[in-house]
């Protein structure tokens, strides 16, 4: 088995779960409450803005002129068009320009973008892609999962045909390969750790879900923490 083969089922329950989420089964099915989905719109752009920075290091943290382009393309286009729709949906879903203003993200979102910085900036090119790849790979699976899913609704329709493209799809298998060509050779610990950065990411996508699905705020018991507090 490859690299990416061995620890994808290794982490096959984590994205069991997030194929099995309610959030995932209700957007397939069209009768994902709007005011749900605005939320995880806002905090996937904040972590957005974030995985492009991520993949800039990623860049300058590799050996050959052809990687390094490949990151920096990464960086751009695949960040860049992410960003863009989540625009268009701001458009659609009436995010209004005082919400982004006052816009805090969530513990999750928050958490998620801080394990990526910590793997770029102490580990080399393949920790990096091992802590980015589960969000490639994890929504190319369920953009193919539900390429037959018609919710016939606007927002959803887009969300699940962007992620079940063949742009979307080449980009994914690209990293994959790269992957599987960093950890070739390498050590039986030096894969393991490879792997937990993995987990861990896989471990934030199922719960990045759950922080959309609960809007999840920053709260001790019933005190809410605010930034004007």
């Amino acid at each position: 088995m490859t690299f990416c083969e061995e620890v994808r089922k290794e982490c096959d329950d984590l994205w069991q779960g997030s194929f099995d989420h309610p959030f995932i089964k209700q957007i397939a099915e069209g009768i994902l409450p709007e005011d749900v989905f605005k939320y995880y719109v806002k905090q996937d752009s904040y972590y957005l803005q974030h995985f492009a920075k991520v993949h800039a290091l990623a860049a300058v943290k590799a050996k050959g002129i052809l990687t390094t382009q490949r990151f920096a393309q990464h960086a751009e286009i695949t960040c860049g068009a992410e960003i863009a729709l989540h625009e268009h949906f701001f458009e659609m879903l009436d995010v209004t320009d005082e919400e982004l203003a006052t816009f805090q993200p969530a513990p999750t979102a928050y958490d998620y973008t801080s394990h990526l910085y910590r793997v770029a900036f102490e580990g080399d090119l393949a920790d990096i892609l091992a802590a980015l790849l589960p969000c490639y790979w994890l929504y190319y699976e369920i953009g193919e999962r539900l390429k037959g899913a018609k919710p016939n609704h606007p927002v959803y329709d887009k969300w699940i045909q962007t992620y079940g493209s063949e742009w979307f799809e080449n980009a994914v298998m690209e990293q994959i390969t790269r992957m599987n060509e960093l950890a070739e050779g390498l050590s039986t610990e030096r894969r393991e750790e490879l792997k937990e950065h993995f987990r861990k990411s896989s471990y934030y996508e199922w719960h990045f879900w759950e922080m959309a699905w609960t809007k999840q705020a920053w709260a001790i018991g019933s005190y809410e923490l605010t930034r004007n507090k």
